[in-house]
């Protein structure tokens, strides 16, 4: 793929902050920060990266190491900004700080007052838990000095909790900053990186999982099974690695959590099952996903109608790490020692099935973002199931959620290759149709299919039509 794609908004967003900057602001404060945050791997770094790049603009890039210590950081920190490109950059050359204070006075005479700059702090969880003093001095540093500066100060975490946490009330650096979730690339940027069709597209977003290092690798114009012939035979590609190390990072010491995300990872969704598959008492299930959930690992989701039901189901949130855990997580000890065709001709027997669940979560989110005349709105979209089962549809269009006041529409989802969505497909959605709470005959339908089909009184939506739910306005 190419070096950079995608991130026009994101791009567009640091631009106009770090513009406020430069102009100046109320009180000779023209001083920005902005906290940025999203899941491991998702090209944080890189964007911010580009961004600077672009702005060409003098700039401080510091990375903290996850195993430091405070006073390591500190140092760290001082000799990046010695050796950034900032305007005084060589009156801090040689200089030590023995604390962040300190170094934050270092950064201050670094930075001068006449054009913007800009200081990145990446991996900022690392240095508030290595010091329980560092919020405070950044705090005070950017209240008394930095904010009085053209400058724009971007810190940048992983620990999802833990950058919201930091901008929320009762924490020094509250309302000090303004803040950007970074997500995985869409599937209309895999479209475009790699120059596939809408269907193999979604294909490739599901093994992916839109994250850009295993884009890089991924050679343009290839089919899933072309990319996984040789990514699952090389031990060292960013496809095996990227799971590994994310679980390892989030979850360093806590084993049921990992414990808990392969058995949801596997196929189990329901607490009883879970508690069965993971051998964890109630208590102890509960607190891991809690856990699970704070890190945005795994969500819950509730039957979507016009009746109360308490049937949660689990579900992976990163669509790469549902096809890591499923297929990959279970087998490294195998594709090390060389059986990586074993893995592969696993993937192969059940791929059109477990794709066609794992991509039901990406077309939901598909649909809820279509405008116009394309599908029913709906201010949610959800699923919806049954106790015993009995019952599964697969789109659901209401107002609000997870109890309902009104259906906007009903819906199935077909994703079978070369195999559109038939007569004997929209009869069955009939049938679902008069099975959910608060539907009723007049509720319109839509069909979803990888391919175009030609039936009367249902909306229609192909693998092109929802790439589209994610083309930049």
């Amino acid at each position: 793929m190419e070096s950079f794609i995608g991130r026009e908004r994101e791009l567009s967003l640091l631009t106009a902050i770090l513009e406020r900057a430069q102009r100046g602001g109320l009180g000779g404060r023209p001083g920005r920060a902005m906290l940025i945050r999203g899941r491991r791997r998702v090209g944080k770094s890189r964007l911010v990266e580009e961004f600077v790049e672009r702005a060409d603009v003098p700039c401080v890039f510091f990375t903290a190491e996850g195993q430091a210590t405070a006073a390591a950081d500190v140092e760290l920190f001082v000799q990046a900004i010695a050796e950034s490109s900032l305007p005084g950059a060589r009156r801090v050359a040689g200089l030590q700080a023995d604390n962040w204070p300190a170094a934050f006075r270092l950064l201050t005479a670094a930075i001068g007052s006449e054009e913007p700059a800009v200081v990145v702090m990446d991996e900022m969880p690392y240095l508030v838990r290595n010091d329980p003093g560092f919020e405070g001095a950044l705090q005070k540093a950017f209240d008394r000095d930095l904010a009085r500066l053209p400058v724009l100060l971007l810190g940048i975490g992983s620990d999802i909790s833990m950058m919201e946490a930091l901008n929320a009330y009762g924490r020094p650096f509250h309302q000090r900053a303004t803040e950007m979730v970074v997500s995985a690339l869409t599937p209309r940027d895999v479209a475009d990186a790699l120059s596939l069709p809408a269907a193999q597209a979604f294909d490739a977003y599901l093994v992916s999982g839109g994250l850009p290092l295993i884009l890089d690798e991924w050679p343009e114009g290839a089919t899933v099974a072309e990319y996984l012939r040789s990514a699952v035979r090389d031990p060292t590609s960013a496809l095996l690695v990227s799971g590994e190390r994310s679980i390892a990072a989030e979850f360093p010491d806590e084993a049921q959590a990992r414990q808990v995300l392969r058995a949801v990872g596997t196929g189990e969704q329901t607490f009883t099952g879970l508690m069965k598959a993971a051998g964890l008492p109630k208590t102890t299930l509960l607190r891991a996903l809690r856990l699970l959930a704070d890190k945005r690992m795994v969500t819950t989701a509730l039957p979507l109608s016009t009746k109360a039901s308490q049937q949660a189901r689990y579900l992976i949130t990163d669509a790469h790490l549902r096809f890591w855990l499923a297929f990959l997580g279970r087998y490294m000890a195998e594709i090390e020692r060389g059986r990586g065709d074993l893995t592969l001709a696993r993937i192969e027997k059940t791929w059109t099935t477990w794709r066609g669940q794992a991509v039901e979560p990406i077309i939901r989110e598909a649909v809820s973002r279509l405008v116009g005349d394309q599908a029913p709105m709906a201010e949610v979209v959800g699923s919806y199931w049954t106790r015993a089962e009995d019952v599964q549809i697969d789109l659901v269009g209401a107002d609000r959620e997870p109890v309902a006041r009104e259906i906007h529409f009903v819906g199935s989802i077909k994703w079978r290759d070369n195999r559109p969505f038939s007569q004997a497909d929209l009869a069955e959605l009939h049938v679902q149709r008069s099975q959910l709470p608060g539907a009723s005959a007049s509720t319109p339908l839509v069909a979803v299919s990888r391919a175009a089909a030609q039936l009367d009184g249902v909306y229609m939506l192909t693998a092109e039509d929802l790439l589209d739910a994610w083309r930049v306005r």
